[in-house]
């Protein structure tokens, strides 16, 4: 509520005034004139002196109140003007030396404008009176004593009323009077007031009058207990600082040395020995100087220490040196992990470097590859081979750009990023950092942290990197930072573009044995706290367990299983038992292991016609992939199944569209379609599927399945086809190459434009395996059905040779 204006206490003789068919019309702003209610208002416009000044010659002092819209309108036109206003009359007109009046205006009624009947010198308008029907049942007596009980409680928090306020309130009876009273010295906006002026039902008024007059309750409320708050605060801080004055004075009459004075001496000790940056000793010794006037108890003073405490944590010039010595690297990391050794040879390689010119920046490497390969561990090793010091961070389900890069200081409990903290922890401004799982970062309303790594990661920026908790310039150049990942897709463009992709395969068979052999043996050994000559596991039982117990690119289950044979042995021990306990093949595995969980299921997959297997990559390393086709009464259409995507389906339809253009050439009727439907369906049907990669085995499927011509059982195929019978290249050729390998196949069909791939897969792998690049679907048809001869292929001549035996190797 205000007291702008005076309230009055409306008469019989209000409702009984006679009005003029015509009015002048006084437009005012940032203002609303209820019934009853009497207020000043100056009146400068030149209209609207116009209408003063003519005021004597008007049958009665009366005239019409209506409300602006606008107030920055200077000449108001009617559409300017709220509809409903008030009849009022004029009580006092004073002149001011500036031409300008005020006026003491009283409001009797409401009216409501019909029409303008001149604009010239002022506004005249035809208004009709609005006149309130009468309202004395229960419920608006309800409602006016709960309008009088909430007016009284505002009037009681605002001592700037007058406390005649709530004898007035009592005194007026009728509800639509006291609505109007209450709404006259609400504040509130114009254009609900406004609202309020336009209500004509008593109730209807009341109730929006309620709901203002609470809300404004609730503000005033909310005002008493932050001041209260206040007022207890200054009351605390005050008797605080006066206790510490005292106790100040009495040390000092004891001669004692303030504590906290000689701390903070400590700390400006600290800050000269800290070889800090310059910016940073510049920033600290600032803060140093605020902290010691700034009281001990005082939330601040917590807050800027622990500040200078971090600044000084941080490493700005310590760092550890390099092992340079390139063949004891190359030992720690054999030592450590069999095979990867295309991270091998890229960090002798930066070691090599850093041997010739010192002030080389720190590599930025990015290790993808299948779960279990030893990607996280390397980067141990790593640190391990340099001599430096080494700290992992996890990125999977990270949302909050904050990780990164902190919090600003003026949050509470605000603290760096998880760079500055590692970097703090790690103690030296050249360690390893293992930013792990980098794919498996999101986003959301907290920021983007993969944008916020875009700065950590960059060779260019990196050595200004800058934190939002520390806000000063940071070098992160001399880190070397390895990222791992289980697939590239995931990780944004702009940061794959500022690492270096290293691509890190599944394990063969003889290289996951040597893994066994070598590191997973003497760990679960060790772990189990039995000794080795206790337990002689045969090289046979091992690769059972990797073909029969397990099937991964990587030794994650590997290692379980093995975990499971010492536990069974460990058992025996514990019993009383004494050993040595032999484990020479399979048959003695099953008592620690069960049954066999793997076999080959390619033999019995395709003993049936219209049954192809093929190769895919997946995030976890290279599968084979059986696909199905059969056929039944129909009217032609294509069904797929197996939760396949978009690319897979068309692939699918340009599949079934080359085998029904190639039709004779296969012996199959032309219109065998007329009277059959067609369904390929691929196993696994929970697992999404997508890629153009499976279109030869696909169509391979379709030609056993209408010739009925067996594929061979022992053929794995891979590569996308095109309508008019090319095969072209496709991706993952190592990971599905090894997937065969483990899955018993004894030839791949693979692109012609592939065959440098094979470079890439292992010696041991490529001797095992006959490799046939095909260019053309016939070939491929050529060397994947057990009797291609019954079909007319078009061949080269040299490809007609021998179309089954013509094994090939990429040079070694």
């Amino acid at each position: 509520m205000s007291d702008e204006e005076n309230p009055r206490i409306p008469t019989s003789e209000d409702a009984d005034i006679e009005l003029d068919e015509e009015l002048p019309v006084l437009p005012i702003r940032n203002a609303v004139l209820f019934p009853g209610a009497v207020a000043p208002f100056d009146v400068g416009r030149e209209k609207s002196v116009a209408l003063v000044e003519d005021i004597e010659n008007l049958n009665q002092p009366v005239i019409a109140i209506f409300a602006q819209r606008d107030p920055t309108t200077d000449e108001p036109g009617v559409d300017d003007l709220y509809p409903v206003g008030v009849a009022a009359r004029v009580l006092k007109a004073l002149k001011h030396s500036s031409g300008n009046y005020s006026l003491i205006l009283q409001g009797l009624l409401r009216v409501r404008m019909e029409g303008v009947s001149a604009q010239d010198p002022y506004i005249k308008a035809r208004v009709s009176r609005l006149d309130e029907p009468k309202s004395e049942d229960v419920e608006s007596e309800a409602l006016a004593m709960s309008l009088r009980d909430i007016a009284k409680q505002v009037i009681q928090l605002m001592p700037e009323l007058p406390r005649e306020a709530s004898t007035l309130i009592d005194s007026i009876q009728e509800p639509g009077q006291l609505a109007d009273l209450v709404a006259a010295n609400l504040d509130a906006p114009v254009d609900e007031k406004a609202q309020l002026l336009e209500t004509i039902d008593a109730k209807d008024r009341i109730r929006k009058v309620l709901r203002l007059l609470t809300r404004q309750l609730e503000i005033l409320k909310m005002r008493e207990r932050i001041n209260s708050q206040i007022k207890e605060e200054m009351g605390k801080n005050q008797r605080e600082y006066v206790l510490r004055q005292q106790l100040k004075a009495i040390k000092e009459e004891l001669g004692e040395e303030e504590g906290d004075t000689g701390d903070l001496d400590a700390l400006e000790e600290r800050i000269a020995k800290a070889d800090l940056a310059k910016e940073a000793d510049k920033v600290a010794r600032k803060q140093l100087k605020r902290l010691r006037q700034m009281q001990v108890g005082s939330a601040e003073y917590t807050v800027v220490r622990t500040y200078i405490d971090w600044i000084l944590d941080v490493p700005w010039s310590k760092q550890t040196a390099d092992n340079l010595d390139i063949a004891q690297v190359r030992r720690v990391l054999d030592e450590d992990h069999s095979g990867l050794e295309k991270v091998k040879k890229r960090i002798v390689e930066y070691l090599a470097v850093r041997k010739l010119k010192k002030d080389k920046k720190g590599p930025i490497l990015c290790l993808i590859g299948p779960p279990g390969v030893g990607k996280t561990s390397l980067g141990r090793s790593v640190s391990r081979a340099l001599g430096r010091k080494f700290h992992r961070i996890s990125l999977g389900g990270v949302h909050d750009e904050a990780a990164i890069r902190g919090h600003r200081r003026t949050y509470v409990g605000a603290l760096p990023g998880q760079v500055i903290q590692g970097m703090k922890k790690s103690g030296t401004i050249n360690p390893v950092f293992m930013l792990d799982e980098i794919d498996k970062i999101g986003h959301d309303f907290r920021g983007d942290p993969a944008a916020a790594l875009l700065e950590v990661l960059d060779p260019e920026q990196n050595d200004t990197f800058s934190d939002h908790y520390l806000e000063i310039p940071y070098d992160l150049s001399k880190v070397m930072f390895i990222a791992t990942a289980n697939v590239g897709d995931t990780i944004p463009a702009p940061l794959r573009d500022r690492m270096e992709i290293i691509e890190i395969p599944g394990y063969t068979r003889r290289e996951k044995l040597d893994i066994a052999r070598v590191h997973l043996l003497p760990k679960q050994l060790d772990e189990h706290g039995i000794k080795p000559e206790k337990v002689d596991i045969a090289d046979d039982a091992v690769r059972s367990v990797i073909d029969h117990y397990t099937r991964e690119a990587g030794v994650r289950n590997l290692e379980r299983q093995i975990a499971s044979v010492i536990r069974g042995v460990a058992v025996k021990v514990a019993e009383g038992e004494e050993g040595p306990w032999t484990i020479p093949d399979e048959d003695s595995l099953r008592p620690y292991l069960g049954p066999p969980r793997f076999t080959s299921e390619v033999a019995e997959r395709t003993e049936e016609t219209g049954v192809a297997t093929g190769l895919a990559w997946t995030s976890v390393g290279g599968e084979i992939l059986f696909i199905e086709a059969t056929r039944m009464h129909g009217t032609g259409k294509l069904q797929l199944t197996g939760q396949l995507g978009d690319v897979m389906k068309e692939s699918a339809q340009a599949a079934m569209s080359y085998v029904r253009t190639r039709a004779a050439a296969f012996g199959v009727a032309e219109d065998f379609l007329e009277k059959c439907d067609v369904h390929i369906h691929i196993p696994a049907g929970a697992m999404p599927k997508d890629g153009p990669s499976a279109g030869v085995t696909m169509m391979t499927a379709l030609v056993s399945l209408f010739t009925g011509i067996h594929v061979r059982h022992d053929v794995a195929m891979t590569g996308e086809i095109t309508l008019r019978g090319r095969v072209l290249p496709v991706g993952g050729i190592k990971e599905k190459v090894l997937a065969a390998h483990r899955a018993g196949i004894k030839r791949v069909i693979l692109p012609e434009r592939n065959t440098a791939d094979l470079e890439e897969v292992p010696e041991e792998v490529r001797d095992t395996l006959e490799f046939v690049p095909v260019c053309k679907v016939d070939e491929v048809l050529a060397n994947a059905l057990s009797e291609p001869d019954k079909l007319e292929l078009e061949l080269g001549d040299e490809k007609k040779k021998d179309s089954s035996a013509s094994q090939v190797h990429p040079p070694a």
